[in-house]
């Protein structure tokens, strides 16, 4: 067999693989002498089935498996010998005048090469912003107010005053499907005629509304009727809401009670250290939507700024007939467009991690596995769970192809995050989480 290569340019190269008989018929008459040993036809015992007629029944399909194996073979052992980085699959060339009756054969492949390149991540200096963000004064004071009225106390109204809750049904006579009983806090109901339709109504009361308009955030309309999204979206009907229940939240009184309650015996003592606690949650929470976004960010100026041409025919060529359904020449060249900012970015990654000698074992895959679960396990109550224990569940979960992949894909993520953080100088930024999100996702 006679295995050689044309570079057509950096990009893209043609296989061509020489096969001739004598590097497949050994393999062919074993094979055929197994099926002589097996086959069952009528007329012969069996094993004395003339292997003429072995041949004459199976001969070519078993030629055609045999140099299509061999052929697999050999075009794997070369690529890892020539260390070659391809992209997407081979392609077989087609030859309009091939034919299996021969005994000698040429085949021939397109390849897509990796392009050459190098990551400079010296160049980012001073170009990423790192968010670093901080629970300020006024989200510590809401989310203490927040856990007042979260453990306060229910005491029934009269009527609907300023700042209560109240509970209704609320009916359609144009949408005889909607019946839902819900409870709506009266500050989130848009309008002052809208309200004064709400202030002084009692238990029992029916107030005649409109969808449109109703309240502040259209996401509480679909919560208080029960609806989707598409269903809320332009929804303008006449509805009604009979008043049920009216309640005033008495919130909470700051004592030690409701710290044991919250978070244990003694752990916070004074209202200090409760909101000294509510600032350290809070931000090792944002710490993690900060992480994520400066990942972003670095993917981001990555693509934009490493710069290198890809075989974009070939892969286009290889999107159309790589699916279980080909594609059109059209539909090929808008899947390469989705598809190639993020092919780009694996390209990136990989060079990355190369180039510093990042690496990912599987021992570390399953400590990262088992720190999952344990989180997960936390959230249910069982806060120290036995090393024997996360070790079962993390082999099992790792079994899994699909869990295996996005934990792996995580993992990954956490290690060049790091990396990214030790060996790049950002412009970091002190912000209130409401001005990270303004700023991060331009809202």
């Amino acid at each position: 067999m006679n295995i050689t290569r044309e570079n057509i340019d950096a990009l893209n190269a043609v296989v061509k693989v020489e096969m001739s008989a004598a590097d497949y018929e050994q393999k062919v008459v074993d094979v055929l002498n197994d099926y002589r040993k097996t086959a069952n036809i009528p007329g012969f015992r069996k094993g004395h089935v003339p292997m003429g007629l072995v041949k004459k029944q199976y001969g070519m399909s078993v030629k055609v498996d045999e140099v299509n194996k061999l052929l697999q073979e050999s075009m794997n052992n070369y690529m890892t010998e020539e260390k070659l980085e391809v992209l997407g699959n081979p392609l077989p060339k087609v030859q309009d005048d091939f034919s299996w009756d021969a005994d000698d054969y040429v085949f021939e492949f397109e390849l897509g090469l990796a392009p050459e390149f190098d990551v400079d991540l010296k160049k980012a200096k001073n170009k990423i912003t790192k968010f670093d963000i901080v629970a300020d004064e006024d989200l510590i004071q809401k989310e203490v107010e927040n856990i007042q009225e979260r453990y306060g106390k229910l005491v029934p109204q009269e009527e609907i005053i300023e700042g209560v809750t109240v509970t209704g049904l609320w009916k359609s006579e144009e949408r005889e499907d909607l019946s839902k009983s819900s409870t709506i806090a009266l500050e989130d109901i848009k309008g002052k005629l809208n309200l004064k339709k709400f202030i002084g109504s009692k238990v029992g009361d029916v107030l005649k509304l409109k969808t449109k308009n109703l309240f502040n955030d259209e996401h509480k309309l679909m919560s208080a009727l029960g609806l989707t999204h598409d269903e809320v979206h332009g929804l303008e009907i006449p509805l009604t809401f009979e008043i049920e229940e009216i309640n005033l939240t008495e919130k909470a009184e700051l004592n030690q009670e409701l710290f044991d309650k919250i978070f244990g015996e003694n752990a916070v003592t004074t209202e200090e250290e409760l909101r000294a606690k509510i600032k350290e949650d809070a931000e090792a929470q944002f710490a993690n939507q900060g992480d994520q976004q400066l990942l972003n960010g670095v993917t981001e100026y990555l693509v934009e700024n490493t710069k290198f041409d890809l075989p974009a025919e070939f892969l286009k060529k290889w999107l159309a007939q790589a699916g279980e359904k080909p594609m059109t020449a059209e539909e090929a060249e808008e899947e390469y467009a989705k598809s190639e900012k993020g092919l780009r970015y694996q390209l990136i990654e990989g060079k990355v991690m190369a180039q510093n000698d990042i690496k990912l074992d599987y021992a570390e895959l399953v400590e990262f596995t088992k720190g999952f679960v344990k989180a997960q396990m936390a959230q249910y109550g069982q806060m120290n769970p036995e090393d024997s224990e996360l070790n079962e569940i993390a082999t099992r979960v790792l079994s899994n192809q699909d869990e295996a992949k996005r934990l792996q894909e995580q993992l990954v993520s956490k290690k060049l995050l790091d990396f990214y953080k030790e060996n790049i100088d950002f412009k970091v930024k002190e912000v209130s989480f409401e001005d990270f999100v303004k700023e991060a996702y331009k809202s």
